[in-house]
Protein backbone atom coordinates (compact mmCIF):
# COMPACT_ATOMS: atom_id res chain seq x y z
CA UNK A 1 0.00 0.00 0.00
CA UNK A 2 1.37 3.49 -1.34
CA UNK A 3 0.16 6.66 -0.69
CA UNK A 4 -1.25 8.63 -3.97
CA UNK A 5 -2.17 11.89 -2.78
CA UNK A 6 -1.86 13.87 0.36
CA UNK A 7 -4.41 17.03 0.23
CA UNK A 8 -5.16 19.77 2.69
CA UNK A 9 -8.79 20.81 2.61
CA UNK A 10 -10.10 24.20 4.10
CA UNK A 11 -14.26 24.50 5.00
CA UNK A 12 -15.39 27.72 6.59
CA UNK A 13 -18.60 25.94 8.86
CA UNK A 14 -19.97 28.77 11.04
CA UNK A 15 -21.26 28.09 14.36
CA UNK A 16 -25.18 28.06 15.26
CA UNK A 17 -25.71 31.11 17.14
CA UNK A 18 -25.97 30.49 20.50
CA UNK A 19 -27.15 32.16 23.59
CA UNK A 20 -25.94 34.66 24.99
CA UNK A 21 -23.45 35.58 22.20
CA UNK A 22 -20.08 35.51 22.11
CA UNK A 23 -17.03 37.67 20.25
CA UNK A 24 -15.34 34.69 19.74
CA UNK A 25 -18.08 32.51 17.82
CA UNK A 26 -16.42 33.78 14.67
CA UNK A 27 -13.30 32.38 15.34
CA UNK A 28 -14.35 29.05 14.88
CA UNK A 29 -15.56 29.07 11.33
CA UNK A 30 -12.92 28.05 10.08
CA UNK A 31 -11.45 24.22 9.44
CA UNK A 32 -8.57 22.46 7.92
CA UNK A 33 -8.84 18.55 7.13
CA UNK A 34 -6.43 16.46 5.69
CA UNK A 35 -6.75 14.14 3.43
CA UNK A 36 -4.41 11.13 2.56
CA UNK A 37 -5.14 8.30 -0.44
CA UNK A 38 -3.41 5.01 -0.88
CA UNK A 39 -3.29 3.08 -4.14
CA UNK A 40 -5.56 0.32 -2.21
CA UNK A 41 -8.47 3.06 -2.09
CA UNK A 42 -8.12 3.66 1.44
CA UNK A 43 -8.34 7.27 2.73
CA UNK A 44 -7.66 8.59 6.04
CA UNK A 45 -8.32 12.31 7.58
CA UNK A 46 -6.64 14.48 9.78
CA UNK A 47 -7.20 17.76 11.16
CA UNK A 48 -4.96 20.96 11.40
CA UNK A 49 -5.51 23.54 13.95
CA UNK A 50 -6.81 26.32 11.72
CA UNK A 51 -8.32 29.45 13.82
CA UNK A 52 -5.58 32.20 12.69
CA UNK A 53 -4.68 31.46 9.04
CA UNK A 54 -5.98 28.52 7.86
CA UNK A 55 -4.75 29.38 4.25
CA UNK A 56 -0.94 29.32 5.16
CA UNK A 57 -1.75 25.93 7.02
CA UNK A 58 -3.15 24.44 3.55
CA UNK A 59 -0.06 25.87 1.96
CA UNK A 60 2.35 24.14 4.31
CA UNK A 61 0.67 20.84 3.72
CA UNK A 62 -0.02 20.86 0.15
CA UNK A 63 3.69 22.13 -0.34
CA UNK A 64 5.68 21.00 1.82
CA UNK A 65 4.71 18.07 3.54
CA UNK A 66 2.80 16.38 0.64
CA UNK A 67 5.53 15.59 -1.33
CA UNK A 68 7.29 14.07 1.14
CA UNK A 69 5.04 11.14 1.62
CA UNK A 70 3.82 10.37 -2.17
CA UNK A 71 5.04 6.86 -2.51
CA UNK A 72 5.43 6.00 0.88
CA UNK A 73 3.69 3.61 3.10
CA UNK A 74 1.54 4.92 5.34
CA UNK A 75 1.75 2.59 8.05
CA UNK A 76 5.24 3.57 8.79
CA UNK A 77 4.02 6.69 10.87
CA UNK A 78 6.85 7.30 12.89
CA UNK A 79 9.72 7.45 10.20
CA UNK A 80 7.25 9.74 8.04
CA UNK A 81 6.70 11.45 11.03
CA UNK A 82 10.40 12.18 11.13
CA UNK A 83 10.96 12.94 7.77
CA UNK A 84 8.23 15.65 8.04
CA UNK A 85 10.06 17.25 11.06
CA UNK A 86 13.37 16.98 9.64
CA UNK A 87 12.28 18.89 6.56
CA UNK A 88 10.67 21.27 8.78
CA UNK A 89 13.62 21.80 10.56
CA UNK A 90 14.47 25.71 9.75
CA UNK A 91 11.38 27.29 9.47
CA UNK A 92 8.42 24.77 10.98
CA UNK A 93 9.06 23.44 14.49
CA UNK A 94 6.55 25.05 15.90
CA UNK A 95 3.21 26.91 14.45
CA UNK A 96 2.10 26.63 11.31
CA UNK A 97 4.50 23.71 10.30
CA UNK A 98 4.01 21.87 12.97
CA UNK A 99 -0.02 22.62 12.73
CA UNK A 100 0.52 21.04 9.12
CA UNK A 101 2.59 17.95 10.64
CA UNK A 102 -0.03 17.44 12.88
CA UNK A 103 -3.14 17.43 10.61
CA UNK A 104 -0.89 15.09 8.34
CA UNK A 105 0.17 12.56 11.03
CA UNK A 106 -3.51 11.98 12.63
CA UNK A 107 -4.61 11.01 8.56
CA UNK A 108 -1.57 8.26 8.91
CA UNK A 109 -3.07 7.03 12.10
CA UNK A 110 -6.63 7.16 10.47
CA UNK A 111 -5.20 5.44 7.44
CA UNK A 112 -2.83 2.51 9.70
CA UNK A 113 -6.32 1.86 11.54
CA UNK A 114 -8.95 1.28 8.78
CA UNK A 115 -6.01 -0.95 7.25
CA UNK A 116 -5.86 -3.36 10.00
CA UNK A 117 -9.65 -2.91 10.49
CA UNK A 118 -9.23 -1.52 14.25
CA UNK A 119 -9.75 1.64 15.47
CA UNK A 120 -7.13 3.92 16.95
CA UNK A 121 -7.26 3.55 20.56
CA UNK A 122 -6.69 0.03 20.19
CA UNK A 123 -3.25 0.78 17.91
CA UNK A 124 -2.34 3.04 20.96
CA UNK A 125 -2.42 0.01 23.53
CA UNK A 126 -5.73 -0.68 24.14
CA UNK A 127 -8.98 0.79 26.15
CA UNK A 128 -7.91 2.08 29.85
CA UNK A 129 -11.27 3.83 29.82
CA UNK A 130 -14.50 3.46 27.85
CA UNK A 131 -15.65 6.59 27.97
CA UNK A 132 -14.32 10.36 29.34
CA UNK A 133 -15.54 12.89 31.29
CA UNK A 134 -16.14 15.94 29.66
CA UNK A 135 -15.38 19.52 30.34
CA UNK A 136 -17.40 22.03 28.67
CA UNK A 137 -15.16 24.50 27.18
CA UNK A 138 -17.15 27.72 26.92
CA UNK A 139 -16.38 31.07 24.55
CA UNK A 140 -15.78 34.22 26.20
CA UNK A 141 -18.59 36.50 27.18
CA UNK A 142 -18.50 40.37 27.44
CA UNK A 143 -19.74 40.54 30.32
CA UNK A 144 -20.43 38.27 33.79
CA UNK A 145 -24.06 38.14 33.65
CA UNK A 146 -23.26 36.37 30.35
CA UNK A 147 -21.11 34.01 30.70
CA UNK A 148 -23.83 33.07 34.41
CA UNK A 149 -26.09 32.53 31.82
CA UNK A 150 -23.78 30.08 30.06
CA UNK A 151 -22.71 28.32 32.58
CA UNK A 152 -25.95 27.41 33.63
CA UNK A 153 -26.97 26.31 30.41
CA UNK A 154 -24.44 23.74 30.29
CA UNK A 155 -25.72 22.42 33.55
CA UNK A 156 -28.31 22.19 32.24
CA UNK A 157 -26.72 19.82 29.28
CA UNK A 158 -25.56 17.58 31.92
CA UNK A 159 -22.08 18.84 32.10
CA UNK A 160 -20.45 18.47 35.78
CA UNK A 161 -17.50 20.35 34.76
CA UNK A 162 -16.83 23.46 32.77
CA UNK A 163 -13.96 26.06 31.60
CA UNK A 164 -14.49 29.64 31.38
CA UNK A 165 -11.85 31.84 29.21
CA UNK A 166 -12.60 35.48 30.85
CA UNK A 167 -9.82 37.53 32.69
CA UNK A 168 -11.91 38.94 35.24
CA UNK A 169 -12.94 38.34 39.04
CA UNK A 170 -16.10 38.62 38.80
CA UNK A 171 -17.02 36.57 36.20
CA UNK A 172 -15.57 33.46 37.93
CA UNK A 173 -17.81 34.53 41.42
CA UNK A 174 -21.14 34.78 39.02
CA UNK A 175 -20.66 31.57 38.14
CA UNK A 176 -19.34 29.76 41.08
CA UNK A 177 -22.92 30.92 42.34
CA UNK A 178 -25.01 30.01 39.51
CA UNK A 179 -23.56 26.42 39.68
CA UNK A 180 -23.26 25.68 43.08
CA UNK A 181 -19.97 23.72 44.52
CA UNK A 182 -20.83 20.45 42.72
CA UNK A 183 -19.52 21.58 39.27
CA UNK A 184 -16.10 21.61 38.75
CA UNK A 185 -14.87 24.76 37.44
CA UNK A 186 -11.79 26.18 35.30
CA UNK A 187 -10.41 29.50 33.90
CA UNK A 188 -8.35 29.43 31.01
CA UNK A 189 -7.23 33.25 30.81
CA UNK A 190 -5.11 32.80 27.71
CA UNK A 191 -1.98 34.67 28.63
CA UNK A 192 -3.00 38.51 29.79
CA UNK A 193 -0.85 39.11 32.60
CA UNK A 194 2.51 39.60 34.29
CA UNK A 195 4.11 37.72 36.82
CA UNK A 196 3.09 40.20 39.07
CA UNK A 197 -1.19 40.49 38.11
CA UNK A 198 -0.78 37.08 37.93
CA UNK A 199 0.10 36.37 41.51
CA UNK A 200 -2.49 39.18 42.82
CA UNK A 201 -5.49 37.83 40.59
CA UNK A 202 -4.86 34.35 41.23
CA UNK A 203 -5.16 34.73 45.39
CA UNK A 204 -7.92 36.69 44.95
CA UNK A 205 -9.52 33.52 42.88
CA UNK A 206 -8.54 31.49 45.25
CA UNK A 207 -11.87 31.46 47.05
CA UNK A 208 -13.60 30.35 44.26
CA UNK A 209 -12.44 26.37 44.21
CA UNK A 210 -10.97 26.38 40.76
CA UNK A 211 -9.58 22.90 39.32
CA UNK A 212 -6.89 24.75 37.54
CA UNK A 213 -5.90 28.29 36.30
CA UNK A 214 -4.55 27.92 33.02
CA UNK A 215 -1.85 30.26 30.99
CA UNK A 216 -2.28 33.34 33.03
CA UNK A 217 1.30 34.86 32.12
CA UNK A 218 2.44 36.65 29.09
CA UNK A 219 4.55 35.35 27.00
CA UNK A 220 3.42 31.95 27.20
CA UNK A 221 6.85 31.03 27.35
CA UNK A 222 7.62 32.47 30.40
CA UNK A 223 8.37 29.54 32.18
CA UNK A 224 10.03 30.45 34.72
CA UNK A 225 7.77 33.59 35.50
CA UNK A 226 4.93 30.32 35.49
CA UNK A 227 6.73 28.61 38.21
CA UNK A 228 6.82 32.04 39.98
CA UNK A 229 2.93 31.88 40.18
CA UNK A 230 2.70 28.18 40.71
CA UNK A 231 4.65 28.54 43.76
CA UNK A 232 2.80 32.10 45.10
CA UNK A 233 -0.83 30.93 44.65
CA UNK A 234 -3.42 27.60 45.91
CA UNK A 235 -4.48 27.03 42.78
CA UNK A 236 -3.60 24.40 40.11
CA UNK A 237 -1.53 26.08 37.15
CA UNK A 238 -2.18 24.37 33.75
CA UNK A 239 -0.88 25.00 30.76
CA UNK A 240 1.32 23.60 27.61
CA UNK A 241 -1.64 24.51 24.28
CA UNK A 242 0.57 26.43 22.65
CA UNK A 243 3.49 24.75 22.71
CA UNK A 244 5.13 22.30 20.24
CA UNK A 245 6.44 18.64 20.42
CA UNK A 246 8.15 17.08 23.38
CA UNK A 247 10.74 19.44 23.80
CA UNK A 248 8.53 22.37 24.65
CA UNK A 249 6.26 20.40 26.94
CA UNK A 250 9.81 19.00 28.72
CA UNK A 251 11.32 22.88 29.58
CA UNK A 252 7.81 23.31 30.86
CA UNK A 253 8.24 20.26 33.15
CA UNK A 254 11.83 21.12 33.80
CA UNK A 255 10.94 24.82 35.10
CA UNK A 256 8.25 23.24 37.62
CA UNK A 257 6.03 25.48 35.76
CA UNK A 258 2.11 23.13 35.57
CA UNK A 259 0.45 20.78 37.48
CA UNK A 260 -1.34 20.11 34.82
CA UNK A 261 -0.29 19.40 31.25
CA UNK A 262 -2.15 20.59 27.67
CA UNK A 263 -0.51 19.57 24.58
CA UNK A 264 -2.82 19.91 21.40
CA UNK A 265 -2.79 16.77 18.88
CA UNK A 266 -3.53 19.71 16.11
CA UNK A 267 -0.24 21.76 17.16
CA UNK A 268 1.82 19.71 19.20
CA UNK A 269 2.88 17.30 15.89
CA UNK A 270 -0.20 14.46 16.42
CA UNK A 271 -0.84 11.79 18.62
CA UNK A 272 2.92 10.17 18.64
CA UNK A 273 3.98 13.78 20.16
CA UNK A 274 1.17 13.62 22.01
CA UNK A 275 1.89 10.28 23.43
CA UNK A 276 5.55 10.86 24.50
CA UNK A 277 4.54 14.07 26.57
CA UNK A 278 1.99 12.09 28.50
CA UNK A 279 4.82 9.92 29.31
CA UNK A 280 6.75 12.99 30.30
CA UNK A 281 3.75 13.70 32.74
CA UNK A 282 3.58 10.79 34.26
CA UNK A 283 7.01 10.52 35.29
CA UNK A 284 6.56 14.20 36.55
CA UNK A 285 3.73 13.58 37.93
CA UNK A 286 2.06 15.84 36.16
CA UNK A 287 -1.48 15.73 35.22
CA UNK A 288 -1.98 15.18 31.37
CA UNK A 289 -5.41 16.74 30.06
CA UNK A 290 -5.34 17.73 26.58
CA UNK A 291 -6.48 20.55 25.09
CA UNK A 292 -9.52 19.47 22.15
CA UNK A 293 -11.48 22.76 21.18
CA UNK A 294 -12.37 20.92 17.85
CA UNK A 295 -15.51 19.42 16.06
CA UNK A 296 -13.74 16.78 13.82
CA UNK A 297 -10.35 14.70 13.59
CA UNK A 298 -9.07 16.59 16.25
CA UNK A 299 -11.35 15.43 18.48
CA UNK A 300 -11.87 12.16 17.82
CA UNK A 301 -8.02 11.75 17.93
CA UNK A 302 -7.90 13.70 21.50
CA UNK A 303 -10.75 11.05 22.31
CA UNK A 304 -8.91 8.01 21.30
CA UNK A 305 -5.78 8.74 23.35
CA UNK A 306 -7.68 9.80 26.78
CA UNK A 307 -9.59 6.26 26.09
CA UNK A 308 -6.55 4.62 25.99
CA UNK A 309 -4.09 6.27 28.20
CA UNK A 310 -4.36 5.73 32.33
CA UNK A 311 -4.95 8.89 34.62
CA UNK A 312 -6.63 11.37 32.21
CA UNK A 313 -9.39 12.75 34.25
CA UNK A 314 -11.15 14.87 31.22
CA UNK A 315 -11.56 15.98 28.00
CA UNK A 316 -12.22 19.25 26.78
CA UNK A 317 -15.53 19.59 24.35
CA UNK A 318 -16.85 22.22 22.58
CA UNK A 319 -20.59 22.38 24.14
CA UNK A 320 -21.78 23.89 20.51
CA UNK A 321 -22.56 22.97 17.51
CA UNK A 322 -21.06 23.63 13.79
CA UNK A 323 -23.83 24.93 11.37
CA UNK A 324 -23.41 21.19 9.65
CA UNK A 325 -21.88 18.61 10.84
CA UNK A 326 -17.82 18.12 10.55
CA UNK A 327 -18.04 14.41 10.81
CA UNK A 328 -20.25 11.83 9.38
CA UNK A 329 -21.07 10.30 12.79
CA UNK A 330 -21.06 13.45 15.43
CA UNK A 331 -18.78 12.94 18.27
CA UNK A 332 -21.43 13.65 21.50
CA UNK A 333 -21.19 13.85 25.11
CA UNK A 334 -24.60 12.58 27.30
CA UNK A 335 -24.79 13.53 31.18
CA UNK A 336 -21.14 15.02 30.90
CA UNK A 337 -19.58 12.01 29.08
CA UNK A 338 -17.91 11.09 25.74
CA UNK A 339 -17.39 7.47 25.08
CA UNK A 340 -15.12 6.44 22.61
CA UNK A 341 -16.29 4.28 19.65
CA UNK A 342 -14.72 1.19 17.98
CA UNK A 343 -15.31 2.21 13.83
CA UNK A 344 -11.90 1.31 12.26
CA UNK A 345 -9.35 4.73 12.31
CA UNK A 346 -10.43 7.84 14.17
CA UNK A 347 -13.96 7.21 13.23
CA UNK A 348 -14.35 10.76 11.87
CA UNK A 349 -14.57 11.01 8.27
CA UNK A 350 -16.70 14.07 6.92
CA UNK A 351 -19.30 14.19 5.22
CA UNK A 352 -18.95 14.77 1.11
CA UNK A 353 -21.95 17.02 1.27
CA UNK A 354 -20.61 19.38 3.92
CA UNK A 355 -17.32 19.16 2.17
CA UNK A 356 -18.50 20.64 -1.02
CA UNK A 357 -21.30 23.06 0.81
CA UNK A 358 -19.08 24.83 3.35
CA UNK A 359 -15.22 25.62 0.95
CA UNK A 360 -13.07 28.30 2.34
CA UNK A 361 -11.27 30.23 -0.02
CA UNK A 362 -10.17 33.57 2.05
CA UNK A 363 -11.20 36.47 2.61
CA UNK A 364 -12.63 38.89 0.14
CA UNK A 365 -9.41 39.99 -1.72
CA UNK A 366 -8.68 43.65 -0.25
CA UNK A 367 -7.26 46.67 -2.76
CA UNK A 368 -4.20 47.26 -2.87
CA UNK A 369 -2.65 50.74 -3.59
CA UNK A 370 1.37 51.93 -3.72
Amino acid sequence: MKIIEVRAVPLGIPARAATPPSPWTAGTAKQVLVRVVTDSGLAGWGECFAYGAPLAVVNVVDEALAPLLVGEDPTAIERLTDKMHRALMIWGRRGLGMFGVSGVELALWDLCGKARDVPVWALLGGLAQPRVRAYASLLRYESATDVGRAARAIVAQGFTAMKLHQTDVESVAVVREAVGDRVDVMLDTNCPWTVEQAIRIGRELERYDLRWLEEPVWPPEDYAGLARVRAAVSIPIATGENDMTMFGHAAILAAGAADIVQPSVTKVGGLGEMRKIATLAAAAGVTFVPHSYYFGPGLAATLHLCAATPGVPYIEFPPGELEAPLTAEPIRCVDGWVAVGDRPGLGADPDPDVIQRYPYSGEKAKPFYL
